[in-house]
């Protein structure tokens, strides 16, 4: 199934999406000759009932500001985003929701549902973006993109160098499986298998997935990447700026415990510092 409704969050508060990952989300999205809808939000920030904080620091007025901050910051956004797919000629919608924080990632895994998949925007600094994205991950039953909003320029649209951390797992079988469209676009596809931290039979693996591929008409390149002293997160960021890689494909690990997510080493890895565009299926 290709990808025609894509999803892309995009935040408002407390500081803005930046235009270079609005441009490298619209660029995937024309790559994939798709439908794009942003989603962004006007945040709602509950009044407190401490009758001396508001005295002191006039907390009511420093939530107004705030509000308002998102208000403008949305409305912004939406602009940027709709010259930039209008530029690019790619079909396009937006919603924009009005939440506190403490709803917003529910409300972006219900809108993720109903979307091929959703691309999700993540600073350097951990913070609630790398939460929404968890959420989407683990909540909506679709894969999401986290675009790495660090990156000064926008990374190369084309898709055509398009990486697979292969494992041979349930998590990296469905991976590949959501990622088939854009596989199948490439021009290029590098399967890396990363060794020490997990003993696989990596040849026979890789060789079967390469067999598998080929049936889709996906010619690909089989590799193993030593981790040596490095987590398994760091190997595959290193082979992805060897190579050059325009996208991973990778499966999600987690699991919940008392509501909170557990999230396995690489995929922490990757949600909280992407090195490139990461596509995660669990």
């Amino acid at each position: 199934m290709a990808f025609k409704d894509v999803l892309l969050q995009i935040s408002s508060y407390p500081d803005p999406t930046p235009v270079v990952a609005i441009e490298q989300a619209v660029g995937f999205t024309a790559a994939l000759g798709a439908h794009i809808s942003a989603l962004t939000f006007n945040i709602e920030i509950p009044s407190t009932k401490n009758v001396l904080a508001n005295a002191l620091l006039d907390v009511p007025g420093m939530a107004a500001a705030a509000q308002q901050k998102s208000v403008v910051n949305a409305r912004s956004l939406v602009d940027v985003f709709e010259s930039v797919a209008t530029k690019r000629g790619v079909p396009h919608g937006h919603f924009i929701e009005s939440s506190t924080t403490s709803r917003l990632a529910a409300i972006v895994t219900e809108h993720a549902r109903m979307h091929d998949v959703t691309m999700i925007p993540v600073s350097e600094e951990v913070g609630f973006q790398q939460f929404v994205a968890e959420c989407v991950l683990f909540g909506s039953g679709r894969p999401a993109i986290i675009l790495p909003e660090a990156q000064k320029k926008c990374r190369s649209p084309s898709l055509d160098v398009v990486g697979v951390a292969w494992d041979f797992s349930r998590s990296a079988a469905r991976a590949v499986a959501d990622a088939m469209p854009i596989l199948e676009r490439a021009k290029t596809v590098r399967v890396v298998t990363i060794t020490r931290e997990k003993k696989i039979d990596t040849k026979r693996s890789g060789a079967e997935l390469a067999r598998h591929l080929a049936l889709h008409g996906i010619e690909v390149v089989v590799e193993e990447e030593e981790a040596a002293e490095r987590s398994i997160g760091q190997a595959l960021g290193d082979f992805a700026t060897a190579h050059d890689l325009d996208l991973l494909v990778m499966g999600a690990y987690g699991h919940s415990r008392l509501r909170d997510f557990v999230l396995g080493g690489a995929t922490k890895t990757v949600i909280s510092h992407p090195p490139l565009p990461v596509i995660l299926s669990h």
